[in-house]
């Protein structure tokens, strides 16, 4: 090499470099292709036994490379077939990016209504999941069975009480033989609308009965009104077990209608601005618009339906005991401003707003005169309550309570125990009252009744005490009257 000329540069390092990337690369490759997941842990979420519809939820996970194939299949019982299936794609084979699919909850239902060929015996419930697999090596899938019981025979139930004679608004009551499988019984009423939800008035054990012998108190809805056959039709028995297999049977010998009456009421001004703004500061939960019209119809509409809807949640808090011995007493020497089931127009600038029905009674006598308790009991309400205002709910055992609305002032609380005749408060003019007055009604499983059966010592006797004898152990005094003794006005 002569002076000057640059040295030549060795070509090897590079050629190294590109053969130890070659290498990395290929043997990164070869192991990629070579991961394979974890085997899918299954979970299966589901009762030991189904009947007419059951939701079995089962869990499907593998983190690390992701989920491909999911089957759920289901056999015996008379049921042969697949159920169910979700198919997932396998993760990129690239460990450095997420699986597209690790985890899935598949929920899936069981039961006669889903598969009508299903029969009584052991149903297998079958899950198979498979992870990703690699080039050259597939994993073996998971399996996870459940067996689980079916049963698709309801409980009997058979009425023992004749005469069942029942009004519309008012109430009755039935003795009647259950299976042993019943978990669940009572009194169905099915609208006569179609589109309403029933009225359900769970039973009750007989107090001093065997055990299969159950009662109930029930209700006809005081707006069904039809033909008694088709009235008759909708008022079921019925029974059903911890799978949901149900029986009913029909028992009304008697169906009698009472129309409902009809009333007016005229909205004015200042009458709106003084229930809208008592209401609105004690229900934060509704939001006034500006609109004194169309905030007193919300009240009128939407928090009726609230009120109305909490007192049957807190039928669910009866004693299952009778807590009364005596006829209802009713408010003596009043004046009737309201009656039971007035289905109300209400008219503003003479012209038809709403329609509401009117479900007690509203008795007038002086301002702030003491309201007494109908009967024993103990007070399960005792402070606002919407539409209500200041309100004493009293339960008197196996879903029957009063309710006394509008108070002036409350005189007991919540877990007192009452008698018939004691103060629970003062008449008044609070909620939806527009004048000094009692809202008087009478409740069975949360739905409003007529009061006037319950102040008539001859109905308590006939329709009560007849049916259930000895477990009602008290006479009731069957001279007493209905009341109140003053004519509406």
């Amino acid at each position: 090499m002569s002076f000057g000329e640059k040295p030549r540069r060795s070509r090897l390092p590079l050629v190294v470099v590109v053969l130890l990337l070659v290498a990395v690369g290929g043997g990164f490759a070869i192991w990629s292709a070579g991961v394979v997941g974890d085997p899918p842990v299954i979970d299966i979420v589901a009762p030991s036994a189904v009947g007419q519809r059951t939701d079995v939820v089962i869990t499907v996970r593998e983190p690390r490379r992701g989920l491909v194939d999911v089957v759920i299949e289901g056999s015996g019982a008379g049921l042969v077939s697949t159920m169910l299936g979700e198919e997932h794609h396998a993760a990129p084979e690239r460990p450095w990016q997420a699986p597209e699919s690790t985890e899935t909850k598949l929920t899936v239902v069981v039961g006669k209504s889903a598969q009508p060929a299903l029969t009584e015996g052991t149903l297998t419930i079958k899950v198979t999941a498979t992870s990703a697999g690699s080039w050259w090596s597939k994993p073996a899938p998971v399996i996870v069975e459940r067996a689980l019981t079916v049963k698709l025979t309801p409980p009997t139930v058979t009425p023992m009480s004749s005469f069942v004679h029942v009004a519309q608004g008012g109430a009755e009551a039935i003795v009647y033989e259950v299976g042993p499988t019943s978990m669940r019984d009572g009194v169905v009423v099915d609208r006569v609308d179609g589109t309403s939800p029933p009225w359900v008035f769970v039973g009750s054990p007989l107090p001093g009965g065997p055990p299969s012998r159950h009662f109930v108190m029930f209700a006809l809805p005081y707006d069904d009104a039809g033909p008694e056959a088709d009235v008759r039709g909708r008022i079921k028995l019925f029974a059903e077990d911890d799978v949901g297999n149900r029986t009913t049977s029909p028992f009304i010998h008697k169906y009698i209608p009472r129309p409902m009456p009809k009333d007016t009421i005229v909205l004015k001004d200042a009458f709106l601005a003084k229930v809208t703004s008592e209401i609105f500061a004690q229900t934060p939960q509704f939001t006034r618009s500006g609109d004194l019209l169309a905030d007193y119809l919300v009240l009128n509409r939407e928090l009726r339906k609230k009120n109305n809807a909490s007192l049957v949640e807190l039928a669910q808090r009866s004693a299952q005991k009778f807590l009364w011995s005596k006829t209802f007493q009713p408010f003596d020497n009043a004046s009737i401003k309201g009656a039971f089931a007035d289905r109300r127009t209400y008219r503003y600038n003479d012209a038809d707003v709403d329609t509401q029905d009117h479900l007690g009674f509203d008795l007038a006598r002086v301002e702030r005169t003491p309201v007494n308790a109908g009967n024993d009991g103990v007070v399960v309400h005792a402070a606002y309550l919407g539409i209500f205002g200041n309100c004493v709910i009293v339960d008197h055992g196996y879903g029957l309570m009063t309710l006394y609305a509008h108070l002036s002032a409350i005189s007991v609380a919540v877990g007192d125990a009452v008698i018939r005749g004691q103060t629970v408060g003062n008449t008044g003019a609070t909620g939806l009252a527009g004048g000094d007055h009692l809202h008087f009604t009478t409740l069975l499983h949360g739905q409003a009744v007529n009061p006037i059966e319950w102040w008539d010592g001859h109905w308590i006797a006939d329709r009560l005490k007849l049916k259930l004898g000895d477990a009602m152990p008290w006479a009731p005094d069957a001279a007493a009257e209905p009341g109140p003794v003053r004519k509406r006005r």
